[in-house]
């Protein structure tokens, strides 16, 4: 009996030094480069089942009256504001001179779902995607995988977008296929003024369609540079997927995918890291406040998001309340689509969309300077 007390408390203290120790790395991901070491973003990228772990050792730990739930305590504090990066307790701004506001939505519209089965499927939907961004009486649409085919064309997006929402600015960048007259990428639509627009490229960290454009718009006597991006994916296949269906596959077959899928997300991280430091370093020399949005396909427990996190802020943790999700895909990754703006703005009014239209949900927030 004495025996297996003590081999049940020596698994429980083993169990508990291996799930500090794995915190304490969730805790190194936002700051530590990926490529110096690929394995520590998976630490950031599983934080919430790690810190449930540790909640679930210190309530032991606790029932037992033992020292070790002061030490599992002591190492959850550590963590700090950290864990309210996943968490918002945050309330809208004042904006208490009326000054210029800027309504901007982000989306990542999936191709407006041109690769449905049918016609009337990917009409559906596109007009769906339409509605929502009527809806939302925003004056600057942040679009990530956008989709144009030039005319002639039964599946119109970017004229009827810019007769629909009243955005007679345009800026986008995308790849094209000339067989089809088709383009894929990213764009902005805004209903006010566009004095300039540019291209932060990551032609020569990769070649995969991510890209990060930016156009300085006008309103009134405010200017202000909105940047879109779409940093790398990882790229998941359909394979990919089955890992997350309800039904199970062969432990053979099963482990092989684990193994295939966390190797892709190992590859992401650094492109993603090098195209943030990228973006970060243009930002330092805009001229004007910045509006940061897009797909990041990023945690905010991550290396990506800390090179915004750090000098701007975070509107959703600013004015919201919760977790957030705004991934409507198979794969739980949570919040991984952003608004940033510059320090000296205010933000009001988060939304993350309801409805699902696209494997992502819309966020949009009402931004303006503070003085």
């Amino acid at each position: 009996m004495l025996k297996r007390i003590f081999r049940f408390k020596t698994i429980l203290i083993l169990g508990t030094i291996g799930a500090s120790i794995a915190l304490l790395l969730s805790y190194l991901s936002p700051h530590i480069h990926p490529s110096s070491f690929r394995v520590i973003p998976l630490f950031g990228l599983s934080y919430w089942f790690i810190l449930l772990i540790n909640l679930f050792f210190l309530l032991i730990w606790a029932f037992k009256r033992s020292k070790w739930a002061l030490f599992l305590l002591g190492i959850i504090i550590l963590g700090g504001g950290l864990h309210f990066r996943t968490f918002a307790l945050g309330w809208d701004d004042e904006n208490s001179n009326n000054s210029t506001e800027l309504k901007i939505l982000s989306y990542n519209v999936r191709l407006f779902d041109v690769y449905a089965p049918t016609i009337q499927e990917r009409t559906s939907s596109r007009n769906k995607i339409f509605d929502y961004l009527k809806a939302s009486e925003s004056d600057v649409f942040c679009i990530q995988e956008y989709y144009h085919q030039e005319p002639p064309t039964s599946f119109k997006t970017k004229d009827t977008m810019m007769t629909i929402l009243g955005t007679p600015y345009f800026h986008s960048r995308t790849s094209a296929s000339d067989r089809k007259r088709q383009e894929f990428g990213i764009a902005i639509f805004s209903k006010h003024p566009i004095i300039r627009q540019g291209e932060v490229s990551f032609s020569a960290i990769n070649k995969t369609n991510n890209y990060c454009i930016y156009t300085d718009i006008v309103k009134e006597k405010d200017t202000f540079r909105v940047y879109n991006i779409h940093f790398q994916s990882i790229r998941l296949q359909k394979d990919d997927y089955e890992l997350f269906n309800d039904y199970s596959n062969p432990a053979g077959e099963e482990e092989s995918q684990i193994f295939r899928l966390t190797k892709k997300i190992a590859r992401a991280y650094p492109v993603r890291a090098e195209q943030a430091l990228k973006v970060a370093a243009h930002i330092q020399e805009s001229p004007f406040p910045v509006i940061v949005c897009g797909d990041f396909n990023d945690t905010p427990m991550s290396y990506c998001y800390n090179q915004f996190a750090s000098e701007l802020t975070d509107a959703f943790r600013n004015t919201s309340f919760g977790m957030g999700k705004t991934y409507a895909g198979r794969v739980p990754a949570g919040r991984i689509d952003y608004i940033f703006h510059d320090k000296s703005l205010g933000s009001r009014n988060f939304k993350i969309q309801t409805e699902k239209l696209s494997d992502h949900y819309g966020i949009s927030c009402t931004i303006f300077p503070k003085n």
